[in-house]
């Protein structure tokens, strides 16, 4: 067996001549989507592989879509003869531009055996000169390969190397998706060793004296790039560091232990440290930090990361002349201080142990990036020198400040990955949130603090520094108006954080074109162009502050169609889809025919500017399903939200809930306090001009009957159609009253969709109107407790109760009833079951369907409606809403949160041409 070890991520380039057996070793060693074949190309641009003219374009296809699979993170094998150095160059090029290791194949194999195999082939018409121009090129370039840039060269000789080739994918040392957690993510530590002690402590890590640390061999032949290569000046070819101090290091091998000391950190809950770099330099205690650290890495109940100042550190003992700035000298000058007899050594051991950290690590399904100075996500998990010095440094603008730092670029600012980014490097006085990414370097030596991420909590730990070790060169302490971390304050108020002030404009890129938007209940959601156009539209020209609008209420499909008499949706089939979705118990609510509010209230304004990042703009927000604000006068937003607040307050719910911001989902009554122009335009209208036509209608043919004119038909279906639109009117104006204050207002909450930390999907229905109804019972004036049932739909006693309440409520001018699954969110065989169903009485349907809908005619024509576009359509838009909820909660960017408010919007619009 010939093992060839290649890295996971990597350019794999096969090289030999024509009938060498190139494809066939790719068709055996790799998947038939990871091989990109020249033959092939040939053939998609010219429709045949041997038409020699078609090489240049052919070849132009092959880059672009090995271009398109590295950009993915996806392995790559280019089948092509690449004898020539002009033919592997590019390849090796662009695996340096994805940071991916090209991989050399060689398949040696003798010229007669390839001229042989070609001439066995009707479609290789070439002469023995081609093979042999060939053989001679591959040759010469055996010699070239490792300084053209192949990192990993494997050369087989012979029929026998190839038979007995093995593939075997090396996972890269940055690949650690199978590490879950929980970790303690801790920011720069600069020899501040009391403090990271007592952070420890504090974590929950315990003290344990060994005889030795135990190790886990870090072994020195990496298949990451950048782990054991550095840049030097700006030459993109690496440079091996080993080979620049004329010796491998071994950092493996530790020599004597006894050098390290014999303490470990451990958590009794299996919780990892992270450590993000800079543990030298500028403190106290220096060493004492790199023994801690090295202990613990080496025991495994730690990762940790290099930091600029560690490598500094690193090649200035490996004897390279490096200047003594930024806090080296307090280093060296402990290193100076140790015995002289284990000065060198433990030099060494220091450098090799520094060497053998790795640029940054993805962790936890690719969902965690752990760097020093942070990473983008094009390149994550992958190696280069590039990438390490991006670990290192962040990206640099060749600039310096007037304090002398590099000015950086703020690529956080940009960051759109998946990945939550953890990193350090840059002091900041509070760890905040931008797009993802948190830099978690409070600067303890400059007198801040040491600072943990405890990773998935995303909760934040932290001890101050015992005193300012170091004065910094830029001032750390922020001037009065600068940001600032949670509860700063400037001209007693809260300030907006990194990520509100940068979600003050939202990038239309992230809202337009074919999007598809993943969620935690429905997996992916897609959103169509033409469709996205419109909510754009709608978006723009109507909506609230996209900073409130963390949610939109989802479409309701109604129930199947009845076929009792004159009836269209009655409870029996809502109970029967539930039945047969495998719920057994459903809660029937009263439906209020009002219009759907979603409503936002906080306990103080300051709490409006801080969690939501609105200024002046009162304690909360009431707005409609399509994300536009309610009341068009302002006051009586302003009335109905501290009445609402008052009544939290009341009953303790701020206090109950731990929160201090609440999301509710509401009907907002009467009807026509929002719809008063529909009304006006499309219900008056209708139900005026058929008051006063057809009753003139009926007097006539009454008179025409009594001069003995046969028209009994005819009046009685105008005396229906006359009572019907009777009935027309006096379906809306139930739901119609005239509002001049907030106390003719009437809002019914039923679902507490959010609170700080927590949305309330995971408890059932009945709990939320059990919550609501406490809130509800403190102001009885302005809001209204939902009535509701529930009901067992596999026993016949309790459907005919839940179907005589409904029959009650539509008796006395009721809309109808809501039917639900008790719990809030249910997945049966088929996926997610509809959160909701309506089923409405028979006059208030007259409203949408039109004063003749009970006509038998028209009746039978409405049966045939169809039910499966609107119910997917509830299923799409509940699952965003809840998922823009989370994100919300989760304290991600707005963008992600506007993303799926959007979605929402952009499912009820009605589709634009895009061209328009």
């Amino acid at each position: 067996m010939n093992i060839l070890e290649i890295p996971e991520l990597s350019l794999v380039v096969l090289i030999g001549a024509s009938g060498s057996g190139k494809s066939s070793f790719a068709r055996k060693h790799f998947k038939v989507t990871e091989v990109l074949s020249s033959d092939f190309c040939r053939g998609i641009v010219s429709d045949d592989e041997n038409d020699q003219s078609a090489t240049k374009d052919a070849f132009e296809v092959l880059h672009y879509i090995a271009a398109k699979r590295l950009a993915a993170g996806k392995l790559t094998v280019i089948d092509a003869t690449n004898v020539q150095p002009e033919d592997r160059k590019p390849l090796v090029k662009l695996a340096r531009e994805y940071h991916c290791l090209p991989v050399a194949i060689v398949l040696n194999l003798p010229e007669q055996l390839c001229h042989d195999r070609n001439c066995a082939r009707p479609d290789r018409n070439f002469g023995s000169h081609v093979v042999r121009r060939q053989s001679q090129n591959l040759k010469r370039s055996l010699r070239s390969l490792q300084r053209e840039g192949f990192r990993h060269i494997h050369i087989l000789n012979s029929l026998e190397d190839v038979e007995a080739a093995v593939i075997k994918r090396q996972p890269l040392w940055n690949n650690r998706k199978h590490e879950h957690g929980p970790f303690d993510i801790i920011g720069d530590i600069h020899g501040c060793c009391d403090e990271l002690e007592a952070l420890l402590q504090q974590l929950g890590y315990e003290r344990n004296l060994t005889s030795h640390p135990s190790r886990s061999p870090l072994k020195r032949e990496r298949t990451e790039d950048e782990a054991f290569f550095s840049r030097k000046g700006e030459n993109d070819s690496p440079l091996l560091v080993g080979e620049e101090s004329g010796e491998r290091s071994k950092p493996g091998a530790i020599r004597a232990p006894s050098l390290w000391g014999n303490t470990i950190y451990s958590h009794p809950q299996g919780r990892k440290a992270i450590f993000l770099g800079d543990l030298v330099d500028r403190g106290p205690r220096i060493l004492d930090t790199l023994k801690l650290v090295h202990n613990m890495v080496e025991a495994g109940t730690a990762l940790c990361v290099p930091g600029n100042h560690d490598i500094k550190l690193m090649r200035k003992l490996w004897g390279k002349n490096i200047k003594i700035t930024h806090g080296l000298d307090k280093s060296l000058a402990e290193i100076d201080a140790l015995p002289e007899d284990v000065r060198e050594l433990f030099s060494k051991e220091i450098a090799n142990f520094l060497d053998s950290l790795v640029s940054h690590y993805v962790l936890d399904d690719g969902n965690l990036v752990v760097s020093h100075a942070g990473m983008k996500e094009a390149l994550q998990g992958r190696g280069s020198g590039k990438v390490r010095d991006f670990a290192l440094y962040g990206e640099t603008t060749g600039e310096t400040d007037e304090f002398g730092l590099p000015v950086r670029y703020n690529w956080a600012a940009e960051y759109r990955g998946k990945a939550m980014v953890a990193y350090g490097h840059t002091p900041v006085p509070e760890p905040e949130w931008l797009n993802g990414t948190i830099d978690i370097d409070t600067g303890c030596v400059y007198g801040g603090k040491l600072t943990a991420l405890r990773y998935p909590e995303k909760e934040f730990l932290s001890v101050l520094a015992a005193k300012v070790y170091c004065e910094s060169a830029k001032p750390f302490v922020p001037d009065v108006g600068a940001i600032t971390g949670d509860g700063a304050t400037t001209g007693g108020l809260p300030l907006l954080s990194v990520q509100q002030q940068l979600d003050d404009v939202l990038d239309i890129a992230d809202v337009l074109g074919k999007r598809l938007i993943t969620t935690q209940l429905h997996h992916n959601v897609t959103i169509r162009e033409e469709n996205a156009i419109a909510a754009l539209e709608v978006m723009s020209r109507f909506a609230a502050n996209p900073k409130w609008l963390i949610y939109l209420p989802p479409t309701m499909s109604p129930c199947e169609t009845s076929m009792l008499p004159e009836l269209l949706e009655h409870p029996a089939e809502a109970f029967s889809y539930y039945r047969n979705q495998g719920v057994t118990q459903v809660i029937c609510e009263e439906k209020h025919m009002g219009s759907r509010a979603v409503v936002i209230v906080c306990r103080n304004e300051d709490v409006a500017r801080s969690r939501f990042g609105v200024v002046d703009e009162g304690i909360g927000i009431c707005y409609t399903r399509t994300g536009r604000r309610f009341f068009e006068n302002s006051s009586l937003e302003i009335q109905l939200l501290e009445r609402l607040q008052a009544a939290l307050t009341t009953t303790s719910f701020w206090d109950e809930f731990n929160t201090d911001w609440v999301c509710l989902d509401c009907e907002l009554m009467p009807w026509s306090a929002k719809a008063q122009e529909l009304l006006r335009r499309q219900y008056a209208a209708v139900g005026a001009s058929s008051n006063a036509a057809l009753p003139e209608a009926v007097t006539m043919l009454e008179q025409a009957a009594g001069r003995g004119i046969d028209v009994g038909s005819m009046l009685s279906r105008y005396k229906k159609r006359s009572h019907s639109c009777v009935e027309y009117v006096n379906a809306y104006r139930r739901y119609c009253w005239q509002v001049d204050s907030v106390n003719d207002l009437k809002l019914a909450p039923f679902h507490i969709l959010a609170t700080e930390g927590a949305i309330h999907i995971d408890k059932n229905h009945l709990w939320h109107m059990d919550a609501i109804a406490k809130i509800c019972q403190s102001d009885t004036a302005l809001f209204q407790v939902t009535a509701y049932q529930g009901v067992n739909v596999n026993e016949k006693a309790s459907q005919e109760a839940g179907i005589q309440w409904w029959e009650e409520l539509t008796r006395r001018g009721g809309e109808g009833m809501v039917v639900k699954p008790l719990d809030f969110v249910v997945k049966g065989q088929r996926g997610l079951v509809q959160p909701a169903v309506k089923c409405r009485g028979r006059e208030y349907l007259r409203i949408i369907y039109g004063p003749e809908y009970t006509a038998p005619e028209n009746l039978e024509r409405l049966r045939q409606r169809g039910l499966s576009r609107k119910r997917s359509l509830a299923l799409r838009e509940f699952a965003l809403g809840i998922e823009a909820l989370e994100r919300f909660v989760a304290k991600e960017p707005l963008r992600r949160v506007h993303e799926c408010v959007f979605g929402i919007l952009a499912l009820e619009s009605e589709p634009i041409d895009p061209r328009l």
